[in-house]
């Protein structure tokens, strides 16, 4: 860093003392500088210098890089990416004077950073207590906690995106290599032997941690890509306990079993950081415009895996085609839905009979691409492919499943799905049939909320519903 370019980071000096368990005389005496002057580079009174970096660095033994951090770079993309929210529309925010809050007043930024989060939150669980009351009656709605629905909400408030678990898992995946793999880094790191055992011997557990017998214990029906993410999962849960509970302290959450589905979401999150870590996942994704199976072989992924993490490039300044993730069994029941860009189908979204994610069980493991379109107008790309659970041996059960990528029409010739090819007529869908109005959808199964039917003593329309037109 030049000397004529100091920073300003005094939160994170705060953070490094604590961390440390200094007070603040205790790191001037060790600086060798007054405790006053530790306090006003605390408080963003003076800056940072790099001879002041340099004296940290050889005093605590750290990485310079580490200490410097990005000038503010993060903070300011970050906040940013909040000001672009509709609710600031109308605000005049200057980029320059946004750049010049995020590093002068970075407690102030951190602050509307969590207010915005927050406030996604509370706006997407009155979503979902609106969407809930029409099965429901009043009290007994608001009374009933859906953990699965408190998890989505608290991902999507953070759009499926947690660069402290980035960072994390980056450096583990520096260390796996370093060690010659998972297994190497398991033996290396906590003694812990990897062990392969028969289902019946497993007893219905796909990983097991043994701490008696020091060891991993697997599956042997599991195939290579599950192999390798249950191992990574283990690292997770052994190395980033800490991380999840500072990602999930400013959770809101209504009953345990959502607070444990959601650390189960993260811990996975964290497994995929380490298998596809995200600078070289992030660089790859470009180089292979965005080849979700070519993707899968170079990092020894699944499809789904691999689709899975494509979510989750959204670290500040770092961002990738934001898309959204879909999940479905034959019934058409949603088993996972991911959401990185505030897409409008992403809380009830996915029923639409007409998308071809519910086709996609009628040609397993071929990859369908559509073009989409919501009444409202807007228009999105989506591909879809079935992917299987379970199996690997005679007998044993397996279940079909099928996932969808989608992502806004704008960003769709990035990737290589669209190459060389004209886009189509967009198929007209909906985001619930309660929620579409469409007169003349021939799916639907439902009339739309707000919509009076009309009669039928004169006339029948070929729609399964005629309802009002205002």
């Amino acid at each position: 860093m030049a000397k004529d370019r100091p920073v300003y980071m005094g939160p994170r000096l705060r953070r490094l003392r604590r961390e440390l368990g200094l007070t603040q005389a205790d790191m001037a005496a060790d600086l060798e500088i007054s405790a006053s002057y530790v306090a006003l580079l605390e408080r963003n009174q003076r800056p940072l210098t790099a001879d002041m970096l340099l004296r940290l660095a050889r005093t605590y033994k750290m990485d310079m890089s580490e200490l410097a951090g990005d000038g503010g770079a993060e903070q300011t993309a970050r906040l940013q990416a909040v000001l672009k929210d509709p609710m600031f529309a109308d605000i005049d925010l200057p980029t320059l004077a946004t750049g010049d809050v995020a590093v002068n007043y970075p407690g102030i930024t951190e602050a509307l950073l969590r207010l915005h989060t927050a406030y996604r939150e509370e706006q997407l669980a009155l979503a979902d207590r609106d969407a809930g009351s029409t099965g429901m009656e009043g009290e007994d709605a608001a009374e009933a906690p859906d953990p699965v629905a408190e998890s989505r909400r608290f991902l999507g408030a953070r759009r499926n995106s947690f660069p402290l678990l980035d960072d994390a898992g980056e450096k583990l995946g520096q260390e796996v290599e370093a060690a010659g793999g998972l297994s190497g880094w398991l033996k290396t790191k906590h003694n812990l032997r990897v062990r392969r055992l028969p289902s019946d011997v497993m007893a219905g557990s796909m990983r097991r941690l043994d701490r008696h017998r020091d060891a991993v214990l697997l599956d042997d029906a599991l195939d290579g890509a599950s192999t390798q993410f249950q191992l990574a999962l283990q690292i997770a849960y052994l190395e980033m306990r800490r991380d999840f509970d500072a990602v999930l302290k400013d959770g809101q959450f209504a009953s345990e079993s959502g607070r444990r589905l959601t650390r189960r979401a993260l811990a996975s999150y964290g497994a995929a950081a380490i298998l596809m870590p995200y600078t070289a996942f992030a660089k790859a994704v470009e180089a292979r415009r965005y080849d979700v199976e070519a993707l899968a072989r170079q990092f020894g992924t699944s499809f789904e895996q691999t689709a899975h993490r494509l979510t989750t490039l959204q670290k500040p300044g770092q961002e990738r085609v934001p898309f959204f993730f879909l999940r479905v069994d034959h019934a058409g029941n949603v088993s996972k839905r991911l959401d990185s860009a505030g897409f409008p189908f992403a809380r009830h979204g996915g029923s639409c009979p007409l998308w071809s994610v519910h086709h996609a069980f009628e040609r397993p493991r071929e990859l369908l691409t559509q073009w989409l379109e919501l009444p409202d107008g807007q228009r999105f790309f989506s591909i879809a492919r079935t992917v299987t659970a379970g199996g690997g041996g005679w007998g044993v059960p397996k279940i079909e499943r099928a996932i969808a990528l989608c992502c806004a029409a704008e960003h769709a010739h990035r990737l290589i799905y669209t190459a060389g090819e004209t886009p189509s007529e967009p198929t007209p869908i909906g985001v619930t049939c309660r929620l579409c109005h469409r007169s003349q959808c021939m799916a639907r199964s439902a009339p739309p909320i707000g919509r009076d039917m009309l009669p039928e003593d004169f006339r029948r329309t070929h729609a399964p519903f005629g309802f009002a037109d205002g």
